[in-house]
């Protein structure tokens, strides 16, 4: 694995992030999904490094990362609270305005953040999602039995956290190898950390609420931006694994171009890790978007 030339932690109110960064230009912020830690980016951020400053956190409550503290109503770990904390870590650093992409989950946090906040960020990149309110009204039979996971982890406390703490090798291990379009995609060392991090009570809790938080406040401000007609306005691109849920991929360009003032797509063949399965047709994607006048 490739080692970044920073790792360090940043407290941002009642949170301590943890973040590795390589690189030096115009800021790049990428953020990593579930099951996942900033290692998602080990094998692509090295190709950035030339052009961008790359910073790779651990998401409140996911790997090093200390998140805020569980509610009743999911509000700390609502994709616009985390969003607003990552605005913050990066002011932190001294950057505020920045280019921003996210896999998974983290894609949610990160087109959340540009609809909040959208004088911060430069352009984004969604990696493998569409947005939280399409997935669950797209949600049939078929669907939920290939992505249990949305409701599962959104169960009430502590129902989730128990079954997953009981052995978090078998269902941590399941959801990678269900997600990967080949065998051995991830490299050991990342798929061993990723299910490592599963061992803490706090992590199990933490990536909980995140799914609970995408079944309820989430969806609800999604549903608040889509009736008023709210879009993203900076620039946006989608990048998507053509091979994620065999045959139910399709492109999600359509799905976006409701949300977004300005996006196009690269479909790239591998499973649903793009930045680990794909890093350098993901890289090449991403620098091609970003560097563009």
């Amino acid at each position: 694995m490739t080692e970044t030339d920073e790792l360090a932690e940043i407290a941002v109110d009642e949170c301590v992030i943890r973040y590795a960064s390589c690189g030096d230009g115009f800021p790049l912020l990428l953020l990593h999904g579930y099951p996942q830690t900033h290692l998602v980016w080990h094998l692509l951020a090295p190709m950035l490094a030339d052009s961008f400053k790359v910073i790779m956190p651990d998401l409140p409550g996911y790997g090093q990362s200390v998140g805020p503290k569980p509610d009743p109503d999911h509000l700390n770990y609502s994709k616009r609270h985390i969003a607003g904390l990552l605005v913050q870590f990066m002011a932190a650093l001294g950057h505020d305005r920045f280019h921003l992409a996210g896999h998974d989950r983290g894609g949610r946090v990160a087109y959340r953040m540009c609809l909040d906040h959208p004088t911060v960020v430069e352009k984004f990149a969604a990696i493998d999602i569409v947005p939280t309110i399409d997935v669950w009204e797209a949600m049939d039979g078929k669907t939920a039995l290939a992505t249990h996971h949305w409701c599962f982890l959104a169960t009430p406390p502590p129902v989730p956290e128990r079954l997953i703490g009981a052995d978090p090798r078998l269902y941590i291990g399941h959801l990678l190898d269900s997600w990967a379009g080949r065998k051995d995609a991830l490299q050991p060392e990342a798929r061993e950390a990723y299910i490592e991090q599963f061992f803490s009570e706090q992590v199990v809790a933490a990536t909980c609420e995140d799914y609970r938080a995408g079944a309820t406040i989430d969806w609800e401000l999604d549903k608040i931006d889509r009736d008023t007609a709210k879009k993203i306005t900076c620039p946006t691109t989608v990048i998507w694994g053509t091979g994620y849920l065999s045959n139910m991929a399709k492109s999600p360009l359509d799905v976006w171009q409701r949300w977004c003032e300005n996006v196009t797509e690269t479909p790239i063949r591998c499973g649903h890790f793009v930045p680990e399965e794909a890093p350098a047709e993901c890289a090449q994607a991403m620098r091609s978007f970003f560097l563009a006048e």
